[in-house]
């Protein structure tokens, strides 16, 4: 929401500076996202040139002399040396006087030599001045231009343009007048909004207005129509197309300002037709099978039944509340105008502007709740304007539909703002709040109560009521409470899946990964790339063509931001993200899932050259390494996990894995990525990546104690003996690993794999594994005997595990 300083004082008479009424804005909720404030460019004066001749030295620059007013250079002419083509004497333009900043450029100017001849300004172009990108020429000013006068005083730049950051529910902040409200609620001045004035209609509105919603509710609340006949249509006064140009709009003619005014204004949209392009009367509908409307924004929209529009014996001529029709809007030749204020049902209008894909300013005031009481005195306001800007005779004003505005009356016990706040705010002064904020409170014993405003729709309990009272008292005197603590032993926090998001994060990042945040949706390309790719997992209202399907996996979206940021120069790239992912519609379809990738030579010790070597790329190791870590860090037991390949489809087939708790538990896939799903997703290089699923890690066990167990260590000196198996080029190292480990669990402590050879002498189809194993004694030194025994047994546990036999 926009709106200048000037347009706000229309509706508060205060003398605070801006940045006081800045930051009252964002200390009663209405938070300032910027202010664009261009009294920088006072300095620049409006300037005449007297003279131009041709620089002696330079064929295209000119020596000007300029007039810059009497209090500049004793009221002498400067000599300012100018390459602009259009630069001629007699011409009014902009003056930049030494001292002055020139945003456009970055530059002071100050008095220089050009050439050879002394130069004492500038004389500014449109992008000089960051008001536009024409640089073709100087600015060119009416010849009645006050010389002299600062040029943003006089242009009107220096009115500053307040832009606030609006939360749905507030749809009073909408409006200007509402904004103005607040502030002098909040004591920052006083609020002079004046309630329209009724206009006497001169005759019947000769165009009949009828509802007509049959089946269902009606999704008009209320409608008004005025006619107003001899109208002159044209442009809108300057002071009104320079408010609507400083908040974003466009102006178009006065008829078409007006209503565009008044719902900045007032919050109060509007709509008016051209008379003479309506056929009968109106009738308000819901639309028909088939029936289509060219809108004013140049697009032809289909509708359907169940949005509703407003229609004449000719068809369709505007989607209620959300954008009228080409075929009636105003032109220049428009004589003869209906002007319409009406209520439209919110929800209506937020689904046929969501199926037509239409955001305007009136669908976003009507599907949060305009005020409903400002109806016809926004008609009688329109009305006003019109005649005051363009003439003709108002007719009387066409009402049907309307019924009382719903008043909602509620009670604040005087106790409810300290107990939900902390805030001890006397009972009188809480009354006055509420008064000021337009709530008609009364005290009865120990309440308050209130009747709700007809434009505060958001309020429906005690708790907004307290909201309401606390930040016109102020957020910030809110004085910060440790919680109470209770004698017993506080228990955890945090749920379990909570506990896992945050170890599997901390565990990645120590790795060296940086954490990511992608979006949610993802194109159906992708998503069937990944698994995906259901039809009830596709938005029926995405943002975007390439944001279609909710995602069925976190690496599609870590593989694009890897390859952004490789196309930008950061090729060697690690990032994780701990987030859901969609596998269906129903709620155990929701999985939470850490994942990651690596790019280029990112390893967990680092990526890029070195005067040692160049680090080497990533790989499947590098991936699988990351899932154990995040699944140690989440509490899996990592001890008893296996590994399989291949993993899902998405893997390269050869280099990934799936690492399991038993047969059925997958929890995690890892490897480098298929090809193929790199060219769907439009990236290159080296890729690997991992997902572990941390809803899959089953609980741990309740232990009756929390303390750490007793810690035992050996006094006797631990064994260690390699052994080397050839077994088939097929067999898992896990497969051994785990056999030996089961030889002797009182003696075998730690397994390890270190030499892997494959080659003719062993035979074709046959490979080497080689690993260490260590013998941890606890109570005496193992004699030879015993430890040629276990030696044996963890030869023949191998053995018989894998069918391999013990290399000579």
């Amino acid at each position: 929401m926009k709106f200048t300083l000037s347009w706000l004082k229309e509706h508060l008479e205060t003398d605070a500076p801006l940045a006081e009424i800045a930051d009252r804005l964002t200390a009663i909720g209405l938070e300032v996202e910027g202010i664009d404030d261009k009294a920088a460019l006072r300095p620049f004066r409006i300037a005449r040139v007297l003279t131009a001749e041709r620089h002696p030295d330079a064929d295209k620059l000119q020596v000007l002399t300029v007039q810059a007013g009497g209090d500049v250079n004793g009221g002498q002419p400067l000599q300012v040396v100018c390459g602009a083509p259009n630069a001629r004497a007699g011409m009014v333009g902009v003056l930049a006087l030494p001292g002055a900043y020139v945003p456009g450029i970055d530059t002071t100017i100050g008095v220089g030599k050009i050439r050879g001849v002394e130069s004492n300004g500038m004389m500014c172009s449109e992008r000089e001045l960051q008001l536009s990108e024409e640089h073709n020429g100087i600015i060119e000013l009416p010849e009645d231009a006050p010389v002299g006068r600062p040029f943003a005083d006089w242009a009107a730049l220096a009115d500053p343009v307040i832009e606030i950051n609006l939360t749905p529910n507030r749809p009073d902040a909408t409006a200007i007048s509402g904004i103005a409200r607040d502030l002098a609620a909040s004591g920052l001045g006083r609020l002079k909004t004046e309630t329209p004035e009724t206009i006497p209609g001169d005759g019947a509105c000769p165009v009949g207005v009828r509802l007509d919603f049959p089946d269902g509710g009606p999704l008009c609340l209320g409608f008004g129509l005025r006619l107003v006949r001899g109208v002159r249509n044209g442009p809108s006064p300057e002071w009104m197309q320079r408010r609507l140009k400083a908040i974003g709009l466009r102006p178009i003619n006065a008829l078409v300002d007006i209503t565009n005014y008044l719902t900045f204004d007032r919050g109060r949209p509007l709509h008016v037709f051209d008379a003479a392009k309506v056929t009968g009367d109106l009738v308000v509908r819901n639309a028909r099978e088939g029936e289509s409307l060219l809108a004013l924004d140049g697009r032809t929209y289909d509708l359907k039944p169940g949005m509703c529009v407003i229609a004449d014996d000719a068809g369709v001529e505007s989607i209620a509340g959300i954008m009228g029709g080409e075929h009636s809007g105003c032109d220049d030749a428009t004589t003869d105008v209906l002007i319409e204020s009406a209520l439209w049902e919110p929800l209506n209008v937020a689904r046929t502007g969501r199926a037509l894909g239409i955001i305007t300013d009136a669908r976003y005031r009507f599907e949060r709740g305009v005020d409903p009481a400002f109806t016809l005195p926004g008609l009688e306001l329109a009305t006003r304007l019109v005649i005051e800007l363009c003439g003709g005779t108002p007719s009387e004003v066409v009402a049907t539909g309307f019924g009382e505005p719903a008043q909602k009356r509620l009670s604040l016990p005087l106790g409810e703002v300290e107990r939900l706040t902390g805030l001890a705010v006397p009972a009188d002064e809480q009354a006055d709040i509420l008064d000021r904020l337009g709530f008609a409170p009364t005290r009865t014993g120990e309440t308050i109560g209130v009747i709700v405003p007809t434009w505060r729709p958001d309020v429906e309990g005690k708790a907004d009521l307290v909201e309401e009272v606390m930040r016109l008292k102020g957020v910030d005197r809110i004085a910060p409470s440790p919680l109470p603590r209770t004698d017993a032993v506080a228990g955890r926090i945090l749920t379990l899946p909570q506990i896992r998001d945050r170890a599997a994060r901390r565990a990645l990042a120590s790795r060296g990964m940086v954490e990511a945040v992608t979006y949610s949706f993802i194109s159906e390309t992708e998503a069937r790339a990944f698994g995906g790719g259901a039809a009830e997992l596709a938005l029926e209202n995405p943002i975007a063509a390439d944001m279609s399907d909710m995602r069925p996996s976190l690496l599609p979206g870590l593989l694009k931001a890897a390859g952004r940021n490789a196309a930008r120069g950061f090729g060697d790239t690690a990032l994780f993200e701990v987030a859901g992912v969609y596998r269906s519609d129903r709620p155990d379809g929701q999985r939470r899932v850490a994942g990651g990738i690596r790019r280029g030579t990112a390893g967990v010790s680092g990526g890029g050259r070195a005067w040692n070597g160049t680090a080497p790329s990533v790989g499947v190791f590098d991936a699988k390494a990351d899932a154990i870590a995040a699944l140690e860090a989440a509490g899996a037991p990592v001890e008893r996990l296996q590994v399989e390949a291949p993993a899902s489809e998405w893997y390269h087939p050869g280099r990934s894995g799936r690492i399991k708790l038993g047969p059925k538990v997958v929890l995690a896939e890892f490897g480098e990525f298929h090809p193929k799903v790199l060219r769907t997703l439009d990236v290159s290089g080296a890729f690997c990546g991992f997902e572990v699923f941390l809803d899959a890690i089953p609980e741990p066990r309740v232990k009756p104690t929390r303390t750490k167990p007793v810690l035992q260590l050996s006094t006797f000196q631990p064994v260690r003996r390699d052994f080397a198996f050839v077994v088939d080029a097929g067999v898992e190292a896990l497969k051994l690993v785990r056999a030996a480990e089961g030889a002797d669990r009182t003696l075998v402590t730690e397994v390890r794999v270190f030499d892997v050879f494959a080659g003719a002498s062993l035979g074709e189809g046959r490979k080497s594994i080689a690993i260490e194993v260590t013998l941890q004694p606890t109570d005496r030194t193992l004699t030879d005997e015993e430890l040629e025994a276990v030696s044996a047994k963890i030869v023949a546990q191998v053995e018989k595990a894998t069918g391999g036999t013990l290399r000579a």
